[in-house]
């Protein structure tokens, strides 16, 4: 097994029992030449490649964009939250080590909402013993709160119309909710392995990602929670893709970022096709928002060597 000298450094850190169980699981799902399967493409290719736009020194475990255009990312081995202001520019540390290794979203009022505990022990351990945070980061002074406690090991993070969030825990099958007054819900509902999270525009229903064992998505009933629907699988080809992070493109319909496919997949009633491939150890996806830096309708796409880029052929000129 070959690592790249940024792995070897990784796992030595901090939380080095779960990177490495990702790592290896990851290496040993690709063969040296590239992915063993591919998802079909979503339509013929034409855009540009993919580039790298920012690259922070970590993990880069989540990414979210503010209306200004601003990016936002956690990094997993530091604990740090970055802000990057603009594409090409160098990554400002908003925080010290606070534990925010999991999701990271933007709240209607512009303060950055971050979930901590994304580590070996909590995430194994978060459906019986849930004592995570979901952290709120002020984006311009990096001041930190605490948002809602009472979590199990948060990896993904999700935020509803309505100001609800919900987050995953990825060791366990717990899907948490914290409804915007302030009521918290460790075990809102259950789907195994839950990593990505995203809500349906209407905020109807939580897609959530499976990431080992059946890789799939999984759609559950706001008003149902007790009845996850799974609704897509991936092809037996894809059993070691290790989808991840999720986002939604302006259609509603989600994109998957995966690690060891090396490709972000859309699904639809179709089931899943491959907008991009050639982008190995994916994290999370996200689209920019304003009309400046990391501006609307432009897709990108965050990594574990800590790289960003801009993925073209996911862009939404109109979005």
């Amino acid at each position: 097994m070959r690592l790249t000298r940024t792995f070897r450094t990784a796992l030595r850190g901090p939380r080095a029992g779960w990177a490495a169980a990702v790592l290896l699981a990851t290496t040993a799902a690709v063969p040296a030449g590239g992915p063993a399967h591919a998802a079909a493409r979503c339509e013929a290719p034409g855009a540009a490649a993919p580039w790298q736009v920012a690259r922070v020194a970590d993990w880069v475990e989540s990414i979210a964009v503010d209306g200004r255009g601003r990016m936002f990312a956690t990094a997993y081995f530091s604990g740090r939250v970055y802000r990057i202001d603009a594409p090409g520019s160098a990554p400002v540390a908003l925080t010290g080590n606070i534990g925010a290794n999991g999701g990271i979203v933007v709240g209607a009022d512009g303060q950055l909402l971050v979930g901590t505990g994304n580590d070996l022990a909590h995430s194994l351990t978060g459906d019986l013993f849930p004592t995570s945070k979901l952290l709120r980061v002020d984006p311009d002074s990096g001041t930190v709160s605490t948002y809602a406690s009472g979590l199990g090991g948060i990896d993904g993070v999700a935020l509803a119309p309505d100001g609800t969030v919900y987050t995953t825990t990825l060791g366990g099958r717990s899907i948490g909710r914290v409804t915007a007054d302030g009521r918290v819900d460790p075990a809102w509902a259950r789907v195994p392995q839950p990593n990505g999270i995203a809500v349906s525009p209407d905020g109807s229903e939580v897609y959530v990602v499976q990431t080992t064992v059946a890789p799939g998505l999984y759609r559950i009933p706001v008003g149902d929670p007790a009845h996850p629907r799974r609704w897509l699988s991936a092809d037996a080809g894809d059993a070691l893709a290790l989808p991840d992070g999720l986002t939604l493109d302006g259609l509603g319909r989600p994109l998957i970022a995966t690690h060891a496919a090396g490709e972000i997949w859309r699904a639809g009633d179709g089931g899943l096709c491959a907008v991009e491939s050639g982008l190995p150890l994916s994290t999370q996806l996200t689209y920019g928002r304003g009309d400046r830096g990391f501006s609307a309708g432009r897709l990108y796409r965050a990594g574990v060597d800590g790289t960003v880029h801009e993925v073209p052929a996911g862009a939404e000129p109109g979005r």
